[in-house]
């Protein structure tokens, strides 16, 4: 059969489209985040002079438990590496925005919690953070798409 393929069969052609289907899913979805992502990063940098994982470190932060979060605590909530993770907590603690304390059974563990100029910031930030998400993400789908979207989304992110 040299320089002749032969006819898919009627699996094999299924099998491909499926596949196909889920790498363009995949495709949409990546493009959606890069280009949302990218939007958001710069309305929160000229607004509030946060990046994304600024945002989300103080967002988390404003919704811990007392005493705070441990680093690792943090850390399985924010997407960086834990080098990265600590040198943003520590930037944001040099800002004022939050503050880190010992653990008083843990001599290497430390809490991180949220100050009042953190969570001014933050007030600043949640406004602008909806309503670029609202322009970029919401807004061009139906109600009923939304619904749709926040179902599918919360059912793959699990529990």
């Amino acid at each position: 059969m040299t320089g002749t393929h032969a006819a898919a069969s009627p699996e094999q052609a299924a099998t491909a489209a499926g596949e196909y289907a889920c790498a363009r899913a995949w495709a949409a979805l990546t493009a959606a985040h890069t280009r949302i992502s990218g939007q958001l990063s710069s309305a929160l940098a000229r607004a509030c002079d946060l990046s994304v994982n600024d945002f989300e470190i103080l967002l988390r932060l404003d919704h811990a438990p007392a005493p705070g979060l441990r680093l690792t605590e943090l850390n399985a909530a924010i997407p960086l590496t834990q080098p990265s993770l600590s040198r943003a907590v520590a930037r944001l603690g040099q800002r004022g925005w939050l503050s880190r304390a010992g653990v008083a059974d843990d001599r290497r563990g430390v809490l991180i919690t949220i100050t009042p100029a953190g969570r001014d910031v933050l007030r600043s930030a949640v406004p602008v953070h909806a309503q670029t998400i609202r322009e970029s993400l919401l807004d061009p789908l139906t109600p009923r798409e939304q619904d749709l979207l926040a179902r599918a989304l919360s059912r793959v992110a699990g529990p």
